[in-house]
């Protein structure tokens, strides 16, 4: 594909028939083509940390990035301009044309299923770093897709959820973010948010598409639904969504022909949307990728491990040091504890979710660098589910994993013929997209088999989830039934069943064969409402049983002795998922008692925490040393690694306030829908907003982030340019080592004429500086950007009369390093971007 097409010349040639054919999708992940007309059929994929390719089920492996939250944490848009480049690149090994990402809503509160996902709290921060990230993947000739548009902040009911917003938080907060993007980069496509604004589904508000996105932006490219987040034919067309995904449709095709018969949608209408596909048709072919390209691990590249291990480091924040604890020694007795050191927790769940190349676990990076081999005990588990079994299983060729054959008879029948048979290492098998032409009915079947040697004596915990119906046998026998009897769980987009359970009394080195029977998602007991398209799911899960207070007990025993110990502790997948909001704000299980029995058994304790979001952590204070990982990409391992030990020094900031209770948070008493409702009633107050106006004290506070070197700022100069704020302030590196800082700079008006934050970020700027150097640091904010705020009666922001201070700080908390201010000599009012 590498032929552009003349748009308007194509457009006048279609049928009407064709013109609708091109407003959805015609499978997952593909748009229509018309051969007669030379029009390709482009590919999309998610996501918003790695480009997945066309299966979730059993798919191509690939590059894996830190989460969203992660990215943001590294306040550098040059590295996340690099970053968008290889997603680009990433694009087009996968053949994809378009990536589903990256996605920008504001994080209201820390319990959002998809919060990882998405960026930060704060706007300009999620604006300039997506900006970056866009610009980076579209240098390329691949689209990226800005999503979700907007106010889509939450999992719980997010299809119907009505989020009852005002029109200025609306403006200062949830589309700030966007509006900044499309300044600063211009993606070639948004994707449109499930939910409702002021009573009408975005997918079909021309309040937000038409005269926000279209009119007063002026952004001229494609607007896509989220998958099944369109929910009218008429409406959504003439509100202005261009393109219906995924395929086949189910508002388009004949009952849009019929809108177009009787004049519910005017033919120049229809123009308008077809013309925005053909043009996004159009510009893909810049990133010269061929139609139904094959699907590659091109990228997997020494080139490409070593910028997601310097993204991954660059990520990471340090959140305390006392004693420096920190950087520890790769040559003293280590003792490794946790549920997160053996396992890769390198993405969240859902869109974001995706076969990796590689992933490498924090055992395995901290050990590499370690001169002698680690003690290590779990110490806890913390699992929603439980863990993945598929690793700890072997096919009859002796390989790591499961094989899967599909049927189309049930086991009932003798000799059946097999329809599919595939290797498999991962037991959690999402078949919304799978597909196999030897099968002939929406209801087959199929078996999962694996043989187990036990390491040990004990008992053997086992979980079977399952949308559609399933059976776990152990050498014959029935253990687990998950057929008949089934209830609604949150896996699986929150269309599969609870985790059905048994336990396998296990002796060392005896080996059990395992077997999955399944069927496919009409064999479903639950009701079909919501539930997925596609073939099922179904996940296995196990681990042996322990007791949790003799397992903390030892860990605390085994610190006592080792020179340093490393605590890796955390959420997974399961907890922070696409479909589904977090029921805990603390860490789960026996994490907690952990912790605090460890530290107190050993004061050279590192604790590295991974969550896409904040957790509550009432161990803070006893704890010498805390890094927060997030989820970070296929080198997640290698990177901790790399801070542990001062091979890289920690220079992110965090993305997010951290509160110390959920009660704090400002969403608190307005998270979750309430009768089809959602109060934003923290207003504009989001984030460090509403715990600076209230003086509510943090456990962390948004911004924050330490070093193992230290910083001096002076000098600070403020100056209008034009239209343009500069300013500018001298930085020098006071400590031993190498190190970069961000300056972080915030604005606020003297005597404003309503209510605003005590303070707003409004810009940034990340230098390196070698051990005693200094550099002079600038940033230039838009002077509309940097004193404006969203006049409701007007319709337009103000920019008032009236003095300015500029606080310069490298985090939101305190009052700042250094101050200065600029005046407005004239009130002004504007709209656009």
């Amino acid at each position: 594909m590498t032929a552009h097409i003349n748009v308007e010349d194509v457009l006048s040639k279609l049928t009407n028939v064709e013109k609708v054919d091109l407003l959805a999708g015609v499978d997952w992940w593909h748009t229509k083509a018309i051969p007669r007309l030379n029009i390709p059929s482009i590919r999309v994929s998610d996501g918003p940390n790695g480009v997945r390719g066309t299966k979730c089920f059993n798919g191509v492996t690939a590059g894996c990035f830190p989460c969203g939250t992660g990215l943001a944490a590294t306040w550098d848009t040059e590295l996340l301009h690099r970053a968008g480049v290889a997603m680009g690149k990433e694009s087009k090994a996968k053949g994809a044309h378009v990536i589903l990402g990256p996605t920008i809503n504001i994080q209201r509160s820390p319990l959002g299923g998809r919060g990882f996902e998405s960026f930060s709290e704060d706007p300009v921060l999620s604006g300039l770093g997506a900006a970056a990230l866009v610009n980076g993947i579209q240098e390329t000739g691949v689209v990226a897709t800005i999503k979700h548009f907007v106010c889509n902040d939450q999992e719980d009911e997010r299809n119907m959820t009505n989020a009852i917003i005002t029109e200025r938080a609306l403006r200062e907060i949830y589309a700030l973010a966007f509006q900044i993007v499309v300044r600063d980069s211009n993606p070639g496509s948004f994707m449109t948010a499930y939910n409702k604004i002021n009573g009408l589904h975005v997918s079909e508000n021309p309040k937000i598409l038409k005269d926000l996105l279209r009119r007063e932006w002026g952004w001229e490219g494609c607007i896509m639904s989220d998958w099944w987040g369109t929910y009218s034919t008429s409406g959504a067309i003439n509100a202005g969504l261009d393109l219906e995904m995924p395929g086949g449709t189910k508002w388009r095709g004949p009952i849009l022909l019929q809108a177009l018969r009787v004049n519910k949608v005017p033919l120049h209408i229809l123009d308008e949307r077809v013309r925005n596909v053909l043009k996004l048709v159009d510009r893909c072919a810049g990133a010269n990728i061929a139609e139904h390209a094959e699907e590659t691990t091109d990228n997997n590249t020494p080139e490409t491990a070593a910028l997601l291990r310097e993204i991954g480091a660059n990520s990471i924040v340090l959140m305390k040091n006392e004693k420096s604890i920190l950087p520890l020694n790769k040559d003293k007795r280590t003792l490794i504890i946790g549920p997160n050191a053996k396992v890769a927790t390198y993405h969240g769940g859902g869109s974001a979710a995706l076969a990796a190349y590689y992933a490498v676990t924090p055992f395995d990076g901290i050990s590499f660098q370690l001169s002698s081999p680690p003690e290590y005990t779990v110490g806890c588990y913390a699992h929603k589910e439980l863990p993945l079994f598929g690793l700890q299983l072997r096919t009859e060729k002796g390989e790591p994993g499961m094989m899967f054959r599909a049927y189309n008879d049930p086991p009932s029948v003798k000799d059946r013929e097999v329809a599919d048979e595939i290797h498999l290492t991962k037991s959690e098998l999402l078949m919304m997209d799978y597909f196999c032409d030897r099968l002939k009915d929406p209801l087959w079947y199929a078996n999962i088999t694996g043989s187990y040697t036990a390491e040990e004596d004990g008992e053997l915990e086992l979980g079977l989830c399952v949308y559609g119906a399933a059976n776990l046998f152990v050498d014959d026998k029935l253990l687990i039934d998950n057929t008949e009897k089934q209830t609604r769980g949150t896996i699986f987009f929150s269309c599969g069943t609870v985790e059905e359970k048994g336990i396998l009394s296990i002796k060392k080195g005896q080996t059990y064969r395992f077997k999955v029977d399944f069927i496919s998602s009409p064999a479903s007991k639950l009701d079909q409402s919501n539930a997925l398209s596609g073939s099922g799911a179904v996940r296995l899960g196990g681990a042996i049983i322990i007791n949790a207070d003799d397992e903390v007990n030892h860990a605390a025993t085994l610190a006592k002795d080792a020179d340093q110990v490393i605590i890796c502790a955390g959420l997974n997948s399961d907890w922070e998922s696409e479909g589904t909001d977090r029921q805990i704000f603390g860490l789960p299980g026996h994490m907690n008692a952990l912790i605090s029995a460890v530290s107190a058994a050993n004061p050279s304790t590192v604790v590295v925490v991974q969550s896409g979001t904040p957790v509550a952590m009432p161990w803070v204070s006893s704890v010498n040393a805390l890094v927060h990982a997030w989820y970070g990409g296929n080198e997640t391992g290698n990177a901790i690694a790399d801070v542990l030990f001062g091979d890289v020094n920690p220079s992110a900031k965090l993305s997010m306030s951290f509160p110390k209770r959920i009660q704090d948070n400002p969403a608190f008493l307005n998270y979750k829908t309430e009768r089809g409702r959602t109060l934003y009633g923290e207003d504009v107050y989001v984030g460090y907003r509403w715990y600076e106006i209230l003086d509510l004290p943090v456990l962390f506070p948004f911004g924050h982030g330490l070093s193992y070197t230290t910083f001096e700022f002076s000098d600070l100069k403020v100056e209008k340019k034009d239209k343009i704020l500069s300013t500018t302030v001298k930085i020098k590196n006071t400590g031993n080592v190498p190190g970069a800082e961000v300056v972080q700079v915030y604005c606020s008006q003297k005597n404003p004429s309503l209510k605003r934050p005590v303070k707003e970020l409004k810009g940034f700027n990340k230098v390196f500086l070698e051990k005693g150097e200094e550099k002079v640091v600038e940033v230039l904010i838009e002077i509309k950007y940097a004193a404006s705020f969203w006049d409701e009666v007007r319709e337009a922001w103000v920019v008032e009369k009236d003095t300015y201070e500029v606080i310069v700080s490298d985090t939101s908390a305190g009052e700042g390093l250094l101050r200065g201010n600029f005046e407005i000599e004239m009130t002004s009012w504007w709209n656009g971007v």
